[in-house]
């Protein structure tokens, strides 16, 4: 009697520090960059990732896998979102870097959404601070701007 395997075709993705990631097609093809790249016929034996480096790559990985596991719930996988995201905001910064390079919509969403927690009713010297923005507005011209917009330093913490 015969017996039919089917292959599941690997990808082997390359990143910017020249690490080698060999992941099931399926689970790569998630990455509007990488898929458009097998259409494309662009992709040889090695897909080129030079915009994400190896730390990254494996995160994101552990996020595609998760989210192409169809027996996860909806609530399991909000909560596996959710967990996801709690990182240092450098960390955060760089995978919201990587997830625009290779267009994963929902994966970009959870970590602007994490910011944008992160920064509600912080003062703009907490944010200036943390996102190392230069104030370049003078003295003269913020006090004009905190007059006319009072109600958005409403319940702002303070520092």
């Amino acid at each position: 009697m015969a017996t039919t395997t089917t292959e599941t075709k690997m990808l082997t993705l390359c990143t910017s520090d020249k690490q080698k990631f060999q992941i099931e097609e399926t689970i790569a093809l998630q990455a509007v960059t990488i898929r458009n790249m097998v259409e494309d016929e662009c992709a040889s034996n090695v897909i080129p990732l030079p915009n994400v480096n190896s730390k990254i790559m494996i995160q994101i990985i552990e996020y595609l896998k998760k989210h192409v596991d169809s027996s996860v719930s909806k609530e399991d996988m909000e909560k596996f979102d959710s967990a996801f995201v709690e990182k240092k905001l450098s960390e955060i910064f760089d995978i919201i870097l990587a997830a625009n390079y290779l267009n994963i919509k929902n994966l970009l969403d959870i970590c602007c959404q994490r910011v944008a927690d992160v920064m509600k009713n912080k003062s703009p010297e907490w944010v200036r601070r943390t996102f190392n923005i230069v104030n370049d507005f003078t003295a003269e011209e913020e006090a004009k701007i905190r007059k006319e917009h009072e109600w958005a330093f409403e319940g702002v913490d303070e520092d």
